[in-house]
């Protein structure tokens, strides 16, 4: 064997310990980054546990760990965003200015309600879209050329973003009649859909994330589009015109284009 394939087969041997001391070294200096990324991972795999119970336990104890695991991601952030608590009007202002409080929020409101899978699905989505972005981060500290499978994974998440994001847009929406169906069903608390109308409103104005207000419009469309349309009734087109109206109303205002 020459000396050249004996030092090419050190530099392959070396590659991957090379590449583990990075990822303990960002590991050790990323700390809260790290603690984001896991308790996301809890939300994805609690989530799918309670959609696929195959591990014995019971569902709704499942769905518990996912909410539980979303309000430490949604807090975590919080603090990221917002280090410096202060009992001030504008620090509460700004404070529901952030998604992550919003989601906060959204995990406390249904914690001890009836379980319901579409409360879920925004929260794993947000999840896996999170965590599949910092598993790329840490990918990279292992190598380019890493772990190929699960770069190919990540990357169709990631081209799905905007995809993703505009289905939580529609679960937010449509949760808030779910929730009403659920009341007649008698499986909710009557105060669930006011304190949820809180959480939509919240969403509507986000300064980050516009998907909600741009679902918003995108219906109204639609159904507008319906009530013109010769073959729509006119007692049905009267109902979609004052249903408009009334959500139109209840819109709050937002400087955000």
């Amino acid at each position: 064997m020459s000396e050249n394939e004996n030092t090419e087969q050190n530099q392959e041997q070396e590659q991957p310990s090379r590449g583990v001391g990075k990822l303990v070294t960002h590991v050790s200096g990323h700390k809260l980054e790290i603690v984001l990324w896991m308790t996301r991972l809890v939300t994805v795999i609690s989530t799918f546990c309670y959609i696929f119970p195959f591990f014995g336990s019971s569902p709704y104890s499942w769905y518990q760990r996912a909410l539980i695991s979303n309000a430490a991601t949604s807090a975590l952030r919080l603090h990221q965003r917002l280090p410096a608590v202060r009992l001030t009007r504008e620090f509460f202002a700004q404070l529901l200015l952030e998604d992550s409080c919003h989601y906060l929020f959204f995990s406390i409101i249904f914690m001890n309600a009836f379980p319901m899978t579409l409360v879920l699905l925004p929260l794993f989505l947000f999840a896996v879209l999170h965590s599949a972005s910092y598993s790329l981060t840490l990918l990279d500290q292992l190598g380019q050329n890493s772990w190929w499978g699960a770069r190919l994974l990540v990357s169709i998440v990631e081209y799905h973003q905007r995809n993703i994001l505009r289905l939580v847009s529609f679960t937010e929406i449509f949760l808030m009649p779910f929730c009403v169906i659920m009341i007649i069903a008698g499986k909710l608390s009557l105060l669930i859909p006011f304190v949820y109308y809180r959480f939509l409103t919240l969403r509507y104005a986000s300064r980050r994330n516009p998907y909600t207000r741009q679902v918003f419009a995108e219906l109204r469309l639609v159904v507008e589009s319906y009530c013109n349309s010769p073959s729509c009734p006119a007692a049905l087109r009267n109902i979609a015109q004052k249903m408009i109206g009334f959500v139109t109303r209840l819109a709050p205002p937002t400087t955000v284009q």
